[in-house]
């Protein structure tokens, strides 16, 4: 083989090389932009972050920050139902590329990355406006209704002092049919079962009273995808600086966005 020749081949190889680390470097900003939509993992019935309304398309606080994120990278919204059990394969298969409303855990950090927290979850303590109640030790000697063996059960039963009536049901539907009823005075649950409760009971006027515990939802997405993860972080904080967030905290959520209740 004459010089010339082996400089064409190492010439050759070199542009083989470069063209395939130029693909290997597309990430799924470019996949999603190439595709001219955003496939993102949302749960179907999960109110009022994410259920189907009169007309049957899926509206939430969820469907509302992932739409922002869409038109941010200037695509369209696809939403892809997911349950708890897939939806962490389907992200890692690439069947979606972001899902919302995923609770920090070291175990899930290992697989998959973690965009801002964007959504508050907290445990509430709710009970009607003419019953003062403003922390822990307000509960005491009260009736408070809690559904058995959930974190809203481990967390009331640690916060409660021990005059406290603490009536466990298998559901959240007994949990708030007891406190509606004037079973309880009180109730324990996550906000987006409170936030249902809120906005229904008018005639007993509902308030929250205070939080238990605060975890809230971020955005899941895969591993070493920085440009989405910067593109999503980008719109929660425009969300935050502009009040869309808290317009949809209030829209859904029933109450005014507190940031402090986005902080792990």
């Amino acid at each position: 083989m004459t010089i010339q020749t082996k400089l064409k081949a190492m010439f050759t190889a070199a542009l083989m090389l470069g063209a395939a680390t130029g693909m290997a470097r597309a990430d799924a900003v470019d996949d999603i932009k190439a595709a001219g939509q955003i496939n993102v993992g949302i749960f179907s019935d999960f109110p009022p972050f994410s259920s189907a309304s009169a007309d049957m398309s899926i509206k939430g606080y969820d469907v509302d920050v992932a739409q922002q994120i869409a038109d941010a990278l200037g695509v369209r919204l696809n939403l892809v139902s997911v349950t708890g059990q897939n939806r962490i394969p389907y992200l890692n298969d690439k069947r979606v590329d972001i899902l919302m409303s995923v609770g920090y855990s070291k175990e899930r950090a290992e697989v998959i990355d973690f965009a801002a927290a964007y959504a508050p979850y907290y445990i509430a303590v709710i009970g009607p406006a003419e019953l003062k109640v403003a922390g822990k030790e307000d509960l005491a000697d009260k009736t408070i209704a809690v559904n058995r063996g959930t974190l809203e059960d481990t967390s009331l039963t640690e916060a409660a002092p021990a005059s406290a009536s603490i009536q466990r049901f298998d559901n959240y539907n007994a949990v708030i049919q007891a406190f509606i009823s004037g079973q309880t005075q009180l109730m324990v649950v996550g906000n987006d079962v409170g936030a249902q409760v809120l906005a229904r009971q008018e005639a007993l006027k509902p308030e929250q009273k205070f939080q238990l515990l605060t975890s809230p939802s971020h955005i899941g997405l895969n591993k070493n995808e920085e440009r989405l993860k910067q593109s999503v972080n980008d719109t929660v904080a425009k969300m935050l600086a502009d009040g869309k967030l808290n317009e949809s905290s209030q829209a859904w959520l029933k109450t005014p966005l507190n940031p402090d209740n986005l902080k792990d």
